[in-house]
């Protein structure tokens, strides 16, 4: 692989010059002075997270176009990342990915078909009899926890969207790396900032 390649994706090679401009555009932007410096290995693994990114967003493209999907089909990103837990669930760089609403109309093709049981729906409640609950007005304005949980009746339909929007990003997480895996050659220097090979991957305490 070229020294001036980062990755090949389909076969179809990624430059270096791609990584180097996104990361440029970050460091002209609002946010630079929370980036890494260049040159150190946090600088190093911002470019591989910037390569994972490209990549991914390649693989995407890849598919859309396999699939004849359209973007004005996709369901709005709030939909599938309502907040910060489910940019946790999915990761990192698919949660990024998923502001291009190209992707998220793969997401939705999918995990179309994903669906969750009645007796998931029954188990999470008992587990988290509250998490559903209304707060009670409390004392000078303020809102205080519940004393009891809601029956599963009034909730039901909530505790199944919640569970089978978990489900949803679980299973593209894991049908997104498989595919990765499939079509992604990185070049040396350019592995998965979570690569235990690379040298920048260091666990400290």
């Amino acid at each position: 692989m070229s020294a001036r390649l980062v990755a090949t994706v389909a076969g179809i090679p990624v430059a270096v010059d791609e990584v180097d401009a996104r990361e440029g555009r970050l460091r002209s932007g609002p946010r630079a002075a929370a980036l890494p410096t260049s040159g150190t290995s946090e600088g190093r693994q911002l470019r591989r997270w910037l390569t994972q990114l490209i990549v991914t967003e390649r693989v995407v493209a890849v598919e859309v176009a396999a699939r004849g999907l359209y973007a004005q089909d996709a369901p709005t990103e709030a939909e599938l990342l309502p907040d910060v837990t489910a940019r946790l669930e999915i990761g990192s760089v698919a949660a990024a990915a998923l502001a291009d609403p190209r992707a998220r109309a793969l997401f939705a093709d999918v995990t179309g078909t994903v669906q969750v049981t009645d007796d998931d729906v029954a188990d999470y409640h008992v587990r988290n009899p509250l998490r559903f609950a209304a707060p009670r007005p409390g004392r000078h304005g303020w809102r205080a926890p519940p004393h009891a949980g809601p029956p599963l009746g009034e909730v039901r339909s909530k505790i199944a969207e919640h569970l089978r929007g978990a489900a949803r990003r679980r299973a593209f997480r894991v049908w997104l790396d498989a595919r990765a895996a499939e079509l992604v050659r990185l070049a040396p220097g350019y592995e998965h900032p979570g690569d235990p090979r690379q040298p920048d991957n260091t666990h400290r305490h």
